[in-house]
């Protein structure tokens, strides 16, 4: 399987990763990275020879600004349908950022509205909502869906049948391979991460930093 990433500048030093698969027939877009950086993913696209009616599927790991805020943009440009967990579909469709989580007090909530809030013109409605278990071999990519809620309480990740995950914002390989740092329910994150470890798992590919071999996880 053929993985292309696709990295812009998220803040702070930090980067956030879009995956391009090359699928049977076309090919499967995770996460869309920040509105600002629209032109170098969708340029990204192109170049890998992911044309308008080539792009199978978008799949958004969890809601949240960073990863989903060119979905609705990329729908209408490559004619393509957008897929993720109904339980992170509310940051989507209603740019709100704190939708299913834990409320942070009113101020923090205002901040993070005025900095990371959709636009409206970015706000989309899935057309498909993916299960715990669910299967993407319809679509030409041989993985399972696997909920993985901490990060968000929709959170998922991808494994394919080789072993590679992708794993939205639970983990990150920013300094070293770890649970991410940014966490809504860090019960339910752990929960999912010993998920992980029953699970045929070589490979991760997070949201933000370098792939890592699931053996060098580092667990606080």
């Amino acid at each position: 399987m053929k993985i292309k990433t696709i990295t812009t500048p998220f803040m702070f030093h930090v980067f956030v990763n879009c995956y391009l698969i090359k699928a049977e027939g076309g090919y499967i877009l995770i996460d869309t990275g920040r509105t600002a950086k629209r032109q170098t993913i969708e340029r990204e696209l192109v170049s890998a020879g992911c044309l308008p009616g080539k792009l199978k599927l978008i799949i958004l790991t969890h809601g949240d600004f960073d990863h989903c805020g060119n979905a609705a943009y990329l729908r209408r440009t490559f004619r393509t349908k957008v897929a993720m967990h109904r339980d992170d579909s509310g940051m989507v469709e209603h740019g709100d950022l704190s939708w299913h989580r834990k409320k942070p007090n009113m101020i923090i909530r205002l901040l993070l509205d005025w900095l990371f809030r959709l636009n409206k013109s970015d706000r989309c409605q899935p057309d498909i909502y993916l299960n715990n278990g669910d299967s993407l071999a319809r679509y030409g990519f041989d993985a399972k869906v696997i909920h993985l809620p901490g990060h968000s309480k929709g959170s998922i990740g991808l494994l394919t049948s080789d072993g590679e995950l992708f794993c939205g914002d639970l983990l990150a390989n920013v300094e070293r391979p770890e649970i991410w740092s940014i966490m809504d329910d860090l019960e339910a994150a752990t929960a999912s991460v010993k998920k992980l470890t029953s699970l045929p798992i070589d490979t991760v590919y997070p949201g933000h930093g370098k792939p890592f071999l699931i053996k060098d996880l580092i667990l606080r």
